[in-house]
């Protein structure tokens, strides 16, 4: 009895602990998240089909995530987050036949029965640089409190390197901004990360005044779109390194730009495209090989001027072996302006509209146009065109808390084909945080 006793006090301890934070530092951030996007697009020209292809013709698809976010602070500059997610549903053709593509909240899932997993479990420490305060507002993943703004941080667990890196304030979120994969993120970058997007590893950074500087490394699917990640020194690991400069030209706090730049360099089991065309067989996985690489770049400038919003973004890779963990794209280049406020009365509405343009390098054109295929596309042979696609979004928010946003999409030669297509994708996403 004594025993039981002791732990029930300590429960209370601790929760009254919780409880009773002060109005400016929290110990606890707690938020929930549910988004639903529903596609269609009406029957587009296809005088052939490949595995990957998109199909012709299709009914409507829907797809759904939940996440729940926890944020716990035991002490100062010490974070623990975790979130469990839930997914169901599907994208348009299984998330195939087109490289940039239309739903950024489904990924190579094709099962539309709900998965719960964890999508984050990480631990940070800061460790501060400066006596220079600023104030966080409680957020997703983020708590609200008086913190350093020049510190050190090492994180490590599981997470999206997209969390970290790549970072663009207009350009990002699927649930909120522009849905299309190349939008979301540099496509170029192919970054580590399972089938669901996520990554296990450590991510060093240095924030010091305007200036960021952050570098990571992390585990390999064990297989193209692959759910089981790996890491092997030198054979199967993801590498990374980003500088960004905030306010690279500043007139007042809404009127600002944020660079970014980042190289990395992926090792895996990965096939080579001059392997599998020059044996004849036009499949990749046939080369599969420790150690082989994929290099590459990707830059951002985001530029803030009040409710108005303008980004520039592109990427690169060498596109010598296939794709691994994100989208079949070597490389791109897109811009977008964004709106927000666009009615008095509903602030956090918001006007988007982007441009994309995709490419494949040399030898990922051959090897798709002799018949080979990938994990997202593949029409059997190709006529390649770069893939160039346009959207654009309105947000109308409900109270700040329910946000329902009707999208369109134009894709013109989907999965860089020019025979099929082009490709009208219709959308209706909602989304509730709170």
């Amino acid at each position: 009895m004594r025993v039981i006793i002791s732990v029930l006090a300590l429960l209370t301890v601790s929760i009254s602990n919780l409880i009773a934070q002060d109005s400016t530092n929290k110990k606890v951030s707690l938020h929930w998240q549910a988004t639903t996007v529903t596609q269609y697009h009406p029957d587009i020209k296809s005088p052939y089909q490949g595995l990957n292809s998109l199909q012709a013709s299709e009914p409507a698809k829907t797809s759904l995530t939940s996440t729940f976010y926890l944020n716990y602070s035991p002490a100062k500059n010490t974070y623990f987050i975790f979130n469990p997610e839930m997914t169901g549903g599907e994208g348009l053709s299984k998330t195939t036949g087109i490289a940039g593509f239309t739903n950024g909240e489904v990924y190579r899932i094709g099962d539309p029965k709900p998965h719960v997993y964890v999508a984050r479990l990480y631990a940070e420490q800061r460790i501060a640089l400066s006596s220079r305060k600023e104030f966080i507002a409680d957020d997703q993943n983020q708590i609200q409190e008086q913190t350093s703004r020049d510190y050190f941080s090492i994180i490590a667990g599981k997470f999206s390197l997209t969390d970290f890196f790549d970072d663009s304030q207009i350009s990002h979120d699927p649930r909120t901004q522009f849905l299309n994969w190349s939008l979301m993120g540099n496509g170029g970058w192919d970054y580590p990360a399972n089938t669901r997007g996520y990554t296990m590893g450590v991510v060093l950074q240095f924030v010091y005044k305007d200036w960021g500087i952050r570098t990571a490394m992390t585990a390999m699917p064990t297989e193209a779109n692959g759910p089981t990640l790996e890491w092997k020194y030198n054979k199967a690991m993801g590498t990374v390194l980003e500088v960004e400069k905030t306010h690279i030209w500043k007139k007042n706090s809404t009127y600002f730009g944020t660079f970014h730049f980042g190289i990395y360099n992926n090792i895996a089991r990965m096939g080579s495209y001059e392997d599998a065309i020059k044996s004849g067989s036009y499949d990749v996985t046939q080369s599969r090989l420790y150690g082989r690489s994929k290099t590459g770049f990707y830059t951002s400038l985001d530029n803030h001027f009040g409710k108005h919003h303008w980004f520039i973004k592109g990427s690169y890779n060498d596109g010598k072996n296939e794709t691994w963990a994100f989208t079949e794209i070597d490389n791109s280049i897109a811009s977008g302006y964004s709106f927000d406020g666009f009615k008095g009365k509903h602030r956090y509405d918001a006007l988007g509209i982007a441009f994309v343009s995709n490419g494949l390098s040399n030898l990922h054109k051959e090897y798709l146009a002799g018949g080979g295929y990938g994990f997202i596309i593949g029409d059997g042979k190709l006529n390649y065109n770069r893939e160039n696609i346009m959207e654009i979004f309105y947000s109308w928010s409900i109270k700040n808390k329910l946000y329902i946003s009707p999208d369109y999409q134009l894709v013109v030669n989907p999965a860089y084909n020019s025979d099929r297509g082009p490709v009208h994708v219709f959308s209706v996403r909602l989304h509730l945080a709170l």
